[in-house]
């Protein structure tokens, strides 16, 4: 299928989320839920990129994770081509994972050695038979290769003949075999070298306007989803924080903890016409099992007052912003001083 113009509809809707683990409960009884991801909002639209970004730690890897089901969800939904992925049936659910793929960090541990390229591209076949005939997988293979940049002789090697950009094109190949709506990228590029980074995310560009694929794309590298988002949700602490276009939120950012993130990418300070003053948040990112009452980001932030410990802010729209920020201070002002001088640094 070829994309001309993107569609504006949701391929995935994430509602009032609640994810994280369970651990043993006191003196070894019952278990206990941690929910790392604390009520997440979020939309994936069609033929687009949305790119979580933030801290490590902060539950992006989670919230990944809970989308495809690897982890479980405590609370909220996880629309997927309308369908509740949250509340269906594991049956179900593994006929619905055909259109829903992820992509990890690592295709070294994600990706089974044993197997020759050809067999691993091939695996989601066996699960879901019917897609490709037997006597066209060699053929179909081979045009996977192809389109992610490998050579089709490729296929008769091995994951330790191979280098980690053309693992993680064998990752993607073997995403893109199951003909997917979406694909889950979960800091898919975050252990390459730069110059293969750049490869791969153009690839996964080109991918995208040949195919009309839309990505979740995490990473807590700021320039890599300046570089490959439509769209950009900023989390911290298990929440969203704000949200809304790429060009608005990093553009123009008005949530104290996205401007402290923007003021840190090195290559804002390379623009002459930008405020090079970086902003240097305080404290440790507290623990998701014992989170901060009211604004989780209370605790480290420069413009925190007393309401900020009484209630969380709501993610709303302010003052004609086109972003969404959970702050009771957001404006449009886009004034990004801090208070005091120990937390900027010229």
């Amino acid at each position: 299928m070829t994309t001309t113009a993107r569609d504006t509809g949701h391929v995935l809707k994430v509602s009032g989320l609640v994810a994280g683990y369970e651990r043993p409960g006191r003196h070894g009884f019952g278990r206990r839920r941690v929910p790392v991801v604390a009520g997440v909002d979020l939309a994936v639209r069609a033929g687009r990129t949305l790119g979580v970004v933030g801290e490590s730690g902060c539950g992006k890897s989670t919230l990944a994770r809970a989308v495809v089901g690897l982890r479980p969800a405590f609370a909220g939904s996880i629309e997927f081509a309308g369908t509740d992925l949250a509340s269906v049936p594991a049956r179900r659910r593994r006929r619905l994972s055909r259109d829903l793929q992820m992509v990890f960090q690592d295709p070294y541990t994600s990706l089974n050695p044993r197997m020759t390229v050809a067999a691993v591209v091939a695996e989601g076949w066996r699960v879901h038979p019917g897609i490709v005939p037997r006597a066209r997988e060699a053929a179909e293979v081979a045009r996977l290769l192809e389109m992610v940049g490998l050579r089709p002789d490729h296929g008769s090697r091995r994951l330790h003949e191979l280098s980690g950009g053309q693992c993680q094109r064998v990752a993607i190949a073997r995403a893109l075999a199951l003909r997917p709506k979406l694909i889950v990228c979960d800091e898919a590029v975050s252990a390459l070298d730069v110059s293969v980074r750049a490869q791969i995310l153009n690839l996964l560009a080109d991918l995208q306007a040949e195919l009309g694929v839309a990505y979740l794309f995490i990473s807590h590298d700021l320039d890599v989803v300046r570089h490959v988002a439509d769209d950009v949700a900023v989390m911290y602490l298990g929440t969203i924080v704000e949200q809304g276009t790429a060009a608005d939120v990093l553009g123009d950012p008005q949530h104290p903890y996205t401007r402290a993130l923007v003021s840190a990418a090195p290559s804002v300070h390379d623009r002459p016409d930008h405020d090079a003053r970086e902003i240097v948040l305080g404290g440790e990112v507290p623990s998701p099992a014992s989170p901060p009452g009211g604004c989780r980001f209370r605790t480290r932030c420069y413009m925190a007052a007393a309401v900020c410990a009484e209630r969380a802010p709501e993610p709303v729209r302010r003052d004609g912003l086109p972003q969404e920020v959970a702050c009771h201070f957001a404006d449009s002002s886009g004034g990004t001083a801090p208070r005091g001088p120990d937390q900027a640094r010229p």
